[in-house]
């Protein structure tokens, strides 16, 4: 697969995607990443807002129908959850490499 040009993910998008593996409207998407970071990341609405119109230019989330029209619900698809796989295998060969030892090939 080539790599798409917003790879890696910056932390928000990350966060972001790992959040709307359930439905969740803005707001609750803030809150869901603040709670999953410990509070370390707080993501304000208009990067949020930015964030999420890339995700779903990309078709990375959609955009759920919705009773209350104030409320917009977004979802990952499966794209997006193809790109959270592409991270995770990147993340995992970057934190397989803080063990140091043999396997790994000296620079």
């Amino acid at each position: 697969m080539k790599r798409h040009k917003l790879l890696p993910l910056t932390e928000t998008m990350h966060y972001i995607l790992l959040a709307v593996r359930e439905p969740l409207h803005g707001y609750a998407i803030m809150q869901k990443v603040e709670l999953m970071s410990n509070g370390q990341v707080r993501i304000a609405a208009g990067t949020l807002y930015g964030a999420i119109e890339n995700l779903l230019k990309y078709h990375w989330i959609e955009l759920l129908p919705s009773e209350d029209s104030r409320r917009k619900v977004y979802r990952i698809t499966s794209e997006g959850t193809d790109i959270l796989g592409i991270e995770q295998e990147r993340l995992q060969h970057i934190l397989s490499l803080y063990g140091g030892g043999a396997n790994h090939e000296e620079v």
